[in-house]
């Protein structure tokens, strides 16, 4: 009997001398300190049997892990009656490496303790590895781009970082999703699929796939890259993909800002070429008016020097004549000083005979569309202190364009408003009709530059307006019910 115990414990003692986790027995005392190893001691930790003997277990232990048991650290786990430990312990050349020891505490019959029995092995490689994973979590997960992980078979994704979850607006909540969900069905089933194919096959794939996001986003994002992750231990079979993808809002308004300062340009070299050509035809045309006019004057001047029976309507025609020769002269003259760089000059002028003198201007036009001007003007009769000229080329802007709002309208009650109105230190003007209105797309677009809801509109009267107005430091603003007409106010400080 004694023979087969000895034979056993032979065993025993060659199977642990064999192993190559470190066995060891320890004093139950705070120094932990080494009774009896085994000889893996020398491979883990560089110390024989004979110098480890007798050494506080407690001094190797790396000084922000030595009271990880009795913290009961993270790295601390037990399960019925084990402890479970990894910590950095030092080498005997100085340096620290990563163990993983599971203990046993051995109790007399009274329960005292007796030693502690411990298996270390090194696990500094798996250490590190999953710190660099770690690491690289924490990378991906700060990344600025998308970054999912889907599953081969069924296509579900089974990750993504932050930068994923703010672009697809999903919120707090853990939703589940599939690769499908992302895309159109045709996008998905055109393009998503093949790069998917040409990953498997080549490990990766590069392109441009575009996200079909929530409604409740305005953002804009696509995948630009597909990489195939394989599983060795099934015939080298892709596990899973790494869709990464980017947030491209801000580069396509950038790139939609561009084109539309580049048409903006093209049509501000237009709009210059037509304004010297309209200044050089201004100049032909001042000519032939004056010309126009001296006749006129000097026929009337002939026949009051000598009256002729029955010539009075002969008289009147040339008086006309001579009245539409002045008025296309100041349309000339207008026009000029539309398109002319002029210097921003302030004088203080009563803005009621401004608002009357520009209607009366476009008293021709609004007489041919039965259009009557309504006055609605301030008593008070305010002066403004601003530069008279764009005030005026404002007004005759809001004024005409609130004739032409009569063009489509059936309503035969066809009034342009045209009121002032003191508002403690500011004026405020506003040009009201009575036509078909201003739908809210168009309201919302009205001052951009080009945009113009006439047919043959260059869309800058009304930008240039605003300018005007927002140089002098006030507002111009549109409202409209979109069926019964529309108002345009300007609000300026009055002189301080």
């Amino acid at each position: 009997m004694s023979s087969d115990i000895n034979q056993s414990a032979e065993r025993y003692r060659l199977l642990a001398e064999q192993s190559t986790d470190m066995i060891s027995r320890h004093t139950p005392t705070p120094e932990w300190t080494y009774i009896d190893v085994t000889s893996a001691v020398e491979t883990l930790l560089g110390y024989s049997v004979e110098e480890i003997r007798g050494t506080p277990g407690y001094d190797l232990f790396h000084p922000d892990d030595a009271d990880n048991l009795k913290k009961r650290a993270d790295s601390v786990s037990y399960r019925e009656g084990l402890y479970t430990n990894t910590y950095r312990y030092r080498h005997k050349k100085g340096h620290y490496v990563w163990i993983e020891t599971t203990s046993r505490t051995i109790r007399d019959k009274d329960g005292e303790p007796i030693e502690i029995i411990c298996v270390s092995r090194d696990v500094t490689e798996r250490k590190l590895a999953q710190q660099a994973t770690r690491r690289l979590a924490r990378v991906v997960e700060a990344s600025s781009d998308m970054i999912m992980f889907c599953n081969h078979s069924n296509h579900q994704i089974t990750y993504r970082n932050e930068a994923c979850e703010k672009t697809l607006a999903l919120g707090s909540a853990k939703i589940e999703l599939h690769l499908p969900q992302l895309f159109a069905p045709r996008v998905f089933d055109e393009q998503v699929r093949p790069a998917l194919s040409i990953a498997a096959l080549e490990g990766s794939w590069h392109g441009s796939l575009s996200l079909r996001l929530t409604e409740n986003t305005e953002r804009i994002a696509e995948i630009r890259e597909i990489i195939a992750h394989r599983n060795n231990t099934d015939h080298n079979g892709v596990e899973y993909y790494t869709l990464i993808g980017r947030d491209i809002t801000v580069k396509v308004k950038a790139e939609e800002a561009a084109k539309r300062q580049q048409l903006e340009l093209a049509h501000m070299s237009r709009l210059m070429s037509v304004g010297e050509m309209a200044t050089g035809l201004a100049h032909e045309l001042n000519q032939p008016l004056a010309a126009i006019l001296n006749y006129c004057r000097g026929a009337q001047r002939r026949l009051d020097e000598q009256p002729i029976p029955g010539i009075e309507p002969i008289n009147k025609a040339m008086s006309l004549i001579s009245k539409q020769a002045i008025r296309a002269a100041e349309i000339i003259k207008r026009m000029r000083s539309f398109t002319k760089r002029t210097e921003y000059q302030r004088m203080e002028f009563p803005i009621n005979e401004s608002c009357v003198e520009v209607s009366d201007f476009l008293k021709q036009e609004a007489h041919d569309m039965q259009i009557r001007f309504v006055y609605e003007l301030d008593p008070i009769d305010p002066v403004l202190l601003a530069d008279k000229i764009q005030v005026e080329q404002v007004l005759l802007n809001l004024i005409r364009n609130a004739i032409e709002a009569y063009s489509d309208c059936d309503n035969p009650d066809r009034p342009v408003i045209i009121a002032t109105d003191k508002q403690d230190s500011y004026l405020q003007i506003s040009v009201i009709d009575n036509a078909m209105g201003i739908g809210e797309d168009t309201l919302n677009q009205l001052f951009e530059p080009f945009f113009s809801s006439k047919a043959n509109g260059l869309g800058m009267g009304l930008a240039i307006s605003r300018t005007i107005i927002e140089t002098h430091g006030g507002q111009l603003w549109a409202e409209s019910d979109g069926k019964s007409g529309t108002s345009f106010h300007v609000r300026m400080p009055l002189k301080g």
